[in-house]
């Protein structure tokens, strides 16, 4: 059974619903998982309520965002796998800092007390800056990988970093064996 969360990177939701969909394929079993602002932000992307039902369509099961469905994802309902496509920089920030407030955080620390991999898939504008720090520490930790990532604009948003999209499956299976597919920056 593999978790997968949804962060709010709004501009990627078609890539990361295009891996889920292909994530569905490959494992069957997926349990879906959104942040707070994911579930529920209507963006120019697109309505929530429309990504949602997709999503939910796609795994066969409701989609976990409240906290009190987030704790059980660890000690009483085992994942192979959690991936989180697309990681916010402020995504990736709490879980550096041991800060679980939300769906999407509390759900990967309950997986991550399982010492079962966890794969992050990063979208945020301020990786080379106010993230760089965060990556690392989460880099080092045992059982966290990323999906290969790069600058997407490097002179509009020269501190941004997004995972290749088209990495995540051929990722998640080097975590699930417990390798970092490299190289990290592409």
């Amino acid at each position: 059974m593999i978790g997968y969360v949804i962060c709010g990177s709004f501009c990627n939701f078609e890539n990361s619903i295009k891996v889920l969909e292909k994530t569905a394929e490959k494992f069957g079993d997926v349990v879906p998982i959104m942040s707070y602002n994911a579930y529920s932000t209507d963006t120019r992307f697109g309505k929530a309520a429309d990504f949602n039902d997709r999503i939910e369509k796609i795994c066969k099961r409701k989609i976990v965002h409240t906290l009190s469905d987030a704790e059980p994802l660890g000690p009483k309902i085992k994942l192979d796998l959690m991936i989180i496509c697309p990681c916010t920089g402020n995504t990736l920030s709490k879980l550096a800092n041991g800060i679980y407030d939300t769906p999407a955080t509390l759900a990967a620390k309950a997986h991550m007390r399982t010492s079962r991999p966890l794969l992050i898939s990063l979208a945020t504008n301020d990786a080379l800056s106010g993230n760089i720090e965060n990556i690392s520490k989460m880099y080092v930790r045992k059982n966290v990988f990323f999906v290969p990532m790069r600058q997407d604009d490097v002179k509009s948003k020269p501190h941004s970093l997004v995972c290749d999209f088209s990495l995540v499956e051929e990722a998640a299976e080097k975590a699930l064996s417990g390798t970092q597919m490299l190289p990290l920056f592409i």
